[in-house]
């Protein structure tokens, strides 16, 4: 089954985030009840991939002001039937950013958000089940604003944990700063190691 891959991902990302239960539940049971989950024409709504874009040192983050939705997000989009969804956080980050060099560090889950967009124009409203993957930039930080995005721009991570800071973006600020403090010296110049 093409879903296995990401139902494995969750189980493993459930047991290191067991707080985050109910959410991992709900994706796993859309994506179990949905075998066109990866594409855009699912109904209800569909899996996509985004990507927590770190610099190479670990400590800004890239973000995108959306055109569409007007406000400021990791990189990612639409599946758009690829069920490795860890490439197509990789893919997204490439195509929003226009960074050269951008490695996935590793194949395990970041974040994962269920989040509501609204209708647009003939565009009923519906679900993004976003599953999250730590994206690591390379040397040159020179991006290129695409035509999805208004602007772009990196953020110190510390900067993040604002009230007005998007939810799931101050989440996964959070979850950075925790996992980099839990290497010591390590810092946050080389959370994955």
């Amino acid at each position: 089954m093409h879903r296995n891959h990401l139902l494995q991902l969750l189980q493993d990302y459930a047991a290191r985030h067991p707080d985050e239960q109910p959410v991992v539940a709900r994706i796993g049971d859309f994506v179990r009840a949905h075998a066109d989950c990866f594409e855009r024409s699912c109904p209800p709504g569909h899996v996509t991939g985004s990507a927590w874009l770190v610099s190479a040192d670990g400590q800004r983050v890239l973000l995108t002001h959306h055109r569409k939705l007007e406000r400021w997000l990791q990189p990612g989009g639409h599946a758009d039937g690829d069920s490795r969804i860890e490439r197509v956080a990789l893919r997204e980050a490439e195509e929003e950013s226009g960074l050269p060099g951008l490695s996935l560090p590793e194949v395990s889950i970041f974040d994962v958000d269920v989040h509501r967009i609204p209708a647009r124009g003939p565009e009923p409203a519906h679900d993004h089940l976003d599953i999250r993957f730590v994206v690591r930039a390379g040397a040159d930080e020179r991006y290129r604003v695409s035509e999805e995005s208004h602007d772009l721009a990196w953020v110190p991570v510390a900067e993040l944990l604002a009230e007005d800071v998007e939810p799931s973006i101050r989440r996964m600020a959070e979850k950075w700063l925790a996992r980099a403090s839990g290497n010591g010296a390590q810092g946050v110049q080389s959370p994955e190691q």
